[in-house]
């Protein structure tokens, strides 16, 4: 099961069209909102959701990875987030999946798990991301980090993990599907 994380400010389509595709390709997603214990979160263009589960309700039984999304200041408040930080930690130290996109890639950075690896992000985040070897594809995969350039990236981010957790196949044929090739 996986967790993508939903903190105020949140980029919609980068949060939405990931836990969609990925629960069309048949992985566990769950929305967790991490700001407080409350599951309606506001997204940074004043779309608001609501969360499968709040931050109490978040579990590491199962967990196979999260999914950070971007947006602003969504990624500041990710970042700061003490459920999301013991997440990120507990990936690290378990060697389970992490993926993030636009300028989440930079908490990632700021916690030295991107280096020596091949990552991207939002344009003008670069330095953030603290010892990787930086890539202009729109999608960047590297051992079990993903890593998205933004919103127009969502659906080459969300098929490069379709690629690594069913196959290259499912990924293509839902893509197909949804009229994205």
């Amino acid at each position: 099961m996986f967790y993508c994380f939903l903190a105020k400010g949140f980029e919609e389509i980068e949060a939405i069209t990931t836990v969609d595709m990925l629960r069309r390709a048949g992985i566990e997603v769950m929305t967790g909102a991490v700001d407080s214990h409350e599951k309606i979160v506001e997204g940074a263009h004043g779309i608001s959701v609501v969360a499968d589960i709040d931050q109490s309700e978040v579990s590491f039984n199962n967990l196979e990875g999260i999914i950070l999304p971007g947006g602003m200041p969504g990624t500041i408040n990710l970042e700061e987030s003490e459920v999301v930080n013991k997440a990120l930690d507990y990936c690290v130290n378990n060697n389970l999946y992490i993926f993030a996109i636009c300028a989440a890639p930079q908490i990632l950075g700021h916690k030295g798990i991107l280096e020596g690896k091949n990552a991207t992000c939002y344009p003008g985040f670069e330095n953030e991301l603290k010892g990787a070897v930086l890539s202009e594809l729109p999608a960047v995969k590297d051992g079990k980090i993903i890593t998205a350039k933004g919103p127009g990236a969502t659906v080459a981010f969300a098929a490069e993990i379709i690629s690594e957790l069913k196959s290259e196949i499912t990924a293509n044929e839902l893509k197909e599907s949804m009229q994205c090739v």
